[in-house]
């Protein structure tokens, strides 16, 4: 029996045998401008078995890239586009540039580091005093879902002080109270979970 496993390896099998097979025909066309419109016949009939993604850009051109790979570069026609080259795929990933910025206290993010970084560069006024403070009552909520018990002010004054580079020294700037913060808290997860509200509407 002819088993699939015998058979040739598919470049790409989510297109089936069939057309395999129909590509390999065409290689063997000798006539150039027959070995044109079987190409394209073959594309067509590639773009009618995912009629669902002819609205993605470019998609007439990955067609065409899919023909080239499943005659393995060889077949010679008037492509439309550039056709890959083999080496393309040959070549191995560029490597991802991550991040290798530290940051000095996980629980608050990087994000918020960085945004203490530029309010430490502010000019001295009510804006800079004003950004601090935003930042600072930030910080408390952040540490707040971090540790849900408690939060002295004094810490927090400490880590802006950390964050800042010894920049920003602050003692007073009147934060929200750590009980407000912890009632927000609770209040906004009993709005999350309709579960509750049913059981309250319940008793």
């Amino acid at each position: 029996m002819d088993y699939n496993s015998n058979r040739k390896k598919m470049p790409l099998p989510e297109y089936g045998r069939n057309l395999q097979n129909m590509v390999d025909h065409i290689m063997t066309i000798e006539d150039w401008d027959e070995r044109n419109r079987a190409a394209r016949t073959v594309i067509d009939i590639m773009g009618n078995m995912y009629p669902y993604l002819r609205d993605i850009n470019d998609f007439k051109h990955k067609l065409w890239d899919h023909l080239a790979i499943m005659a393995d570069f060889q077949l010679e026609i008037d492509y439309p586009y550039d056709p890959p080259r083999r080496e393309t795929f040959n070549e191995p990933p560029q490597r991802i540039p991550y991040s290798t910025g530290r940051i000095k206290l996980r629980h608050y993010g990087k994000i918020l580091q960085s945004l203490v970084d530029k309010a430490s560069h502010y000019e001295s006024g009510e804006e800079k005093e004003f950004l601090i403070k935003l930042l600072a009552n930030h910080m408390k909520k952040s540490y707040l879902a971090w540790n849900k018990d408690a939060v002295d002010d004094e810490k927090i004054y400490d880590d802006l002080e950390i964050l800042s580079k010894g920049d920003i020294k602050r003692s007073d700037l009147g934060l929200t109270e750590t009980k407000e913060i912890l009632f927000r808290n609770r209040k906004k997860t009993t709005n999350q979970n309709p579960r509750s509200n049913q059981k309250k509407h319940r008793k």
